[in-house]
């Protein structure tokens, strides 16, 4: 991946405007499809398989007009009236024979109508019409609920009150703040001070907005095809904001560095890219993978909410990898720090010598007694975790609208009115399909709940039209996300078997609130597992990544406690109350689905600080093998980085909660503290002292796993590697050079071999047949080298042989030909080197290889002809037509055993070939033996290799 990386990072930064180009052009379309699509945010909060939503599922059945979203239209006459005076009385009559005639309206229940329940106040001031649309939220058209709305002049001209609740009144409109744009100039003014220069700090800014407006246009699309949140879109803003300012920031900070210490910016680039960029790639994978890990949950909304972000996060991702390096390319050596200044002399100090940086001096101070910050961190956030035992999960109700929304005022003059439990009526569903005395059994059923303690009013049984199916209202005493809620429901249910037992009536608690309460529970029982779903993965990653046991398991406990220090915070805010007027909130329950959002985002961010942090450790130990160093030096090199990510991302987070939406807020703040937490206290304090603490046995790793586990070498040390390699190819101006070369493997080595062809030449191995392949193979690019240093057509054997296997085309005409027909080998060669879109080889070119061939070898060649039964000279023909219709810089052709008389089987092998293989192609000519000569048949140099003409490990050179 390092290599791919150093590649696509060169390349954008050799093209820029192509690069930005294609951005823009992505931007344009997905922004201005999905605003042409006319998408809109809606909120479903539907949960298949629980108890609520298969009942709601029966109801839309057998009942629908009690299925659709209920609303009420709540009327509260003025201080000393009373609904029911005459005046407001025909105002409500009226205000309810409008609502009737609204398209999208199945009934009206107004307060004064035969079969209406308790919906008058005890005091005569307020009353309620309940309003049940004939389909759900998701599904009404926006003008329905405008003409809903539009009847509140009929209350008002009488002089009452009026305000609507229910979800379908949720504002679930999508608008981004002026707090929000503070966050951004607050990350500008981090970027700003980070790197001294104001072309600087507005790449990732700008690499970060692109990425947004593409994510955003996408789930915008999205959004006119299915059902997408109003948190969807904000979250993915947050996120994409944050971690594109980041990962953008990460690859810029090398860059500049090496820019510093003398890089060309082509190459600096190119290296940023693949060092800095291959962590960063990382860091999203494992983002990206926890919030996929939200379709195992099985909650719909929470699904598109999580692929949502992990698409936004994929995006930043490419962005960062491609839209920077392009801008880079744009900028040049302009972005190189002024010699002599801050930037210069940080980038090219002595860590050993001169004035020591903040954070060599916070490293320091930590490794003078390591186990103090331990202690304390894990102290502190210990404590800051426990009130996350008091957790209370629930969707938000009414109550966490805004103020003076008409939701909020609904909700509030209900509960003055009547009590918080009518703003979450429950609805009892119950099957009559095995009674004959319905009325009796439904009165029977209304009585045994009317027992329940939070019980405030029960209504009468109402069956549907077809007798098999009906509803009883309960309005608890509580708020619907309120405990007590909670457990009348579940007390309820509890009824359920033995009313079954009894009168053969099975029934079933549903309603908004009865929703809401099985998401909760859904989403609780679901946290442990994810968490610990999180945390083995985390493990899993951060072995492969550095080669330790030590290094992830701590990490591992270090996300967990800034996670749970997180949700603890959020708790002592939004639930308890704590400095809740300072940040405009509602104390409350948590957001149901809050604390396995957290886990998600805060998981992937947590390795992304560990990646940055612990690599340059790792890389300092590697040289060196001093432990303790290596911690202070690895720790000084990233601090600074990793401060200013850290503080862009809290700012980021933190703007989303003074004016943010009722949902957002809490997001905003948990991720904000999480990431506080997480960077400050646990990467940046924790995490030196416990390596400290376990100085060289933090980098043990077990013989056996290390032999298992891949190496994904995200420190670099293989494409450095690679890049010295490389120019030391491009020194060679010859077709092959093979300098102390080793081919196969320990137990069959071959070599050591020194040889180096010019360009256009020719290599004759000689030999048994396995070495000759072994040998040939691996100069194709297809076997990896035992040793010494080869290249072949200007590219390294080794990091490169996927290169030289691109450009090399191989035959074996000692391989058995599978039966094939000339024409089927040619075809099948043919159509490999064609585009991948085209369905079939051209007849015509297929035969023109073919014609080559025979010309060739200067003997006619059946195209039907089995290959296995051409003449030794005929079939090494075809063999090579065939892999040159791939176009191949070097062909590698083995044409087996020599038969008897071999001179004159040489001369005519020469002749085809030097016919047929192309001037500008370079050709290894495999054989079990040749006879002496000089190559001057082909026109070509030569040089010749005897694979068998010595023991293995002394061979001849």
């Amino acid at each position: 991946m390092t290599l791919f990386l150093h590649r696509l990072g060169r390349s954008a930064f050799r093209r820029p405007w192509l690069v930005i180009g294609i951005w823009a052009l992505a931007l344009a379309a997905l922004l201005g499809a999905g605003f042409g699509l006319g998408g809109k945010l809606q909120e479903s909060y539907a949960i298949p398989g629980t108890e609520s939503q298969t009942a709601i599922d029966r109801l839309a059945a057998v009942f629908p007009e009690t299925a659709g979203a209920a609303a009420q239209a709540v009327v509260e006459a003025p201080e000393g009236a009373s609904v029911e005076d005459a005046p407001a009385r025909e105002a409500i009559e009226s205000l309810a024979g409008a609502l009737r005639d609204i398209d999208g309206v199945a009934q009206v229940l107004a307060p004064f109508d035969e079969y209406a329940g308790d919906q008058v106040s005890a005091d005569g001031r307020t009353a309620y019409l309940q309003i049940q649309f004939d389909g759900q939220a998701v599904d009404l058209p926006a003008s329905a609920v405008d003409d809903v709305t539009a009847t509140a002049a009929i209350a008002e001209d009488a002089g009452l009150g009026i305000a609507y609740g229910g979800e379908v009144f949720r504002d679930t409109g999508f608008g981004l703040t002026v707090t929000e744009v503070f966050g951004v100039l607050f990350a500008a003014v981090v970027l700003l001070i980070t790197f001294g220069s104001l072309l600087s700090a507005g790449m990732p800014l700008a690499s970060a907005l692109v990425g947004v407006g593409v994510a955003f246009g996408g789930i915008s699309i999205v959004s006119a095809m299915t059902t997408v949140s109003s948190t969807a879109p904000m979250l993915a803003v947050m996120i994409g904001l944050a971690v594109g300012i980041d990962y953008a920031l990460f690859i810029l900070s090398r860059h500049r560095t090496q820019l510093a210490r003398g890089q060309r910016p082509e190459d600096s680039a190119a290296e940023a890219v693949a060092t800095a960029g291959g962590a960063v790639v990382f860091a999203g994978i494992t983002v990206i993978i926890a919030l996929l890990g939200l379709l195992v949950v099985g909650i719909p909304f929470l699904s598109v909410m999580g692929v949502a972000a992990a698409a936004t996060v994929l995006v930043a991702v490419l962005a960062a990898i491609t839209l920077l390096p392009a801008l880079l390319g744009l900028a040049g050596d302009r972005l190189a720090p002024r010699q002599g200044g801050r930037a210069w002399r940080r980038a090219n100090a002595d860590p050993d010598a001169g004035r020591r940086t903040m954070g060599r001096r916070w490293a320091d101070l930590l490794l003078k007694a390591p186990a103090i910050p331990v202690v304390l961190v894990a102290g502190i956030l210990g404590t800051a975790a426990v009130p996350a035992l008091s957790l209370d999960l629930n969707l938000p109700s009414g109550e966490t609208e805004p103020a003076g929304s008409t939701q909020r005022e609904a909700y509030e003059m209900i509960a003055d009115g009547f009590g918080p439990g009518y703003n979450g009526p429950l609805i009892v569903a119950v099957d009559i399909t095995q009674t004959t005395e319905v009325f009796e059994d439904l009165d029977d059923i209304a009585e045994r709940i009317r027992g329940l303690d939070g019980i405030a009013y029960v209504g009468d049984g109402l069956p549907n039209p077809s007798v098999d199916t009906a509803i009883i209202q309960v309005m608890p005493e509580t708020a619907p996300d309120a405990p007590e809620t909670k457990a009348l429901v579940e007390a309820i249910r509890e009824l359920a078997p033995g009313i079954d037992a009894d009168l053969g009536t099975p029934i079933a608690v549903t309603g908004y609130t009865a929703v809401a309460i099985d998401i909760s529970n859904r989403l609780s029982d679901a946290l442990v597992p994810f968490a610990l779903i999180v945390v083995g993965l985390s493990v899993v990653l951060l072995m492969i990544v550095f080669r330790s046991v030590f290094v992830p398991v701590k990490a591992a406990v270090g996300f967990l406690l800034s996670a749970f220090g997180a949700i603890g915070a959020t708790v002592a805010v939004f639930q308890w109350g704590w400095f809740a007027d300072v940040l405009h909130v509602e104390p409350g329950p948590i957001l149901s689905f809050l604390p396995i959002l957290l886990l998600a985002v805060l998981f992937g961010l947590a390795m992304d600080y560990e990646v940055f942090l612990v690599s340059g450790m790792r890389e300092e130990f590697v040289r060196h093998g001093r432990a303790r160093e290596a911690v202070r030096h690895g720790f000084q090199h990233a601090a600074r980085v990793v401060t200013a990510a850290a503080l862009i991302m809290f700012f980021v987070f933190i703007a989303f909660v003074p004016e943010g939406s009722g949902v957002i807020k809490p997001i905003a703040f948990a991720l904000a503290v999480g990431v506080a937490f997480d960077a400050f206290l646990v990467r940046m304090t924790l995490v030196p002292a416990a390596m400290a603490l376990a100085g060289r046995g933090a980098w043990w790793l077990p013989k056996r796993l290390a032999r298992i586990l891949p190496n994904v070498d995200i420190e670099g040390e293989g494409l450095r590697g690679h890049l010295g390699a490389a120019a030391w190819a491009a020194g060679r101006p010859a077709a092959i050079t093979i300098e102390a070369g080793r081919f196969g493997d320990e137990a069959a080595g071959i070599g050591p071999i020194d040889v180096e062809v010019p360009e256009h030449g020719l290599l004759r191995l000689g030999g048994e047949p396995a070495a000759r392949r072994i040998v040939a193979a691996t100069l194709a690019g297809r076997l990896a080298p035992a040793g010494g240093r080869m290249q072949v057509l200007g590219m390294p054997l080794g990091s490169d042989s996927a290169r030289v296997a691109r450009r090399t085309a191989m035959a074996d005409a000692g391989a058995d030909a599978g039966g094939l027909s000339v024409r089927e080998l040619v075809a099948a060669r043919v159509d490999a080197a064609g585009p991948w879109y085209r369905l079939a080889p051209p007849r015509r070119e297929v035969d023109a290889w073919i014609a080559r061939a025979a010309e060739a070898s200067g003997a006619p060649i059946d195209p039907d002809a089995a290959v296995a039964s051409l003449g030794a000279i005929a079939r090494a023909a075809v063999l090579a037509a065939a892999a040159l219709a791939e176009h191949p810089g070097l062909l590698v052709l083995d044409v087996g055993e020599a038969p008897p008389r071999t001179g004159r089987y040489d001369d005519a092998l020469e002749r085809m070939l030097s016919r047929l293989v192309p001037a500008g192609t370079a050709l290894v000519l495999a054989a079990g033996r040749f006879d002496p000569h000089d190559g001057a048949a082909f026109g070509r140099p030569m040089r010749v290799v005897e694979l068998d003409a010595a023991p293995r490990k002394e061979l001849a050179r």
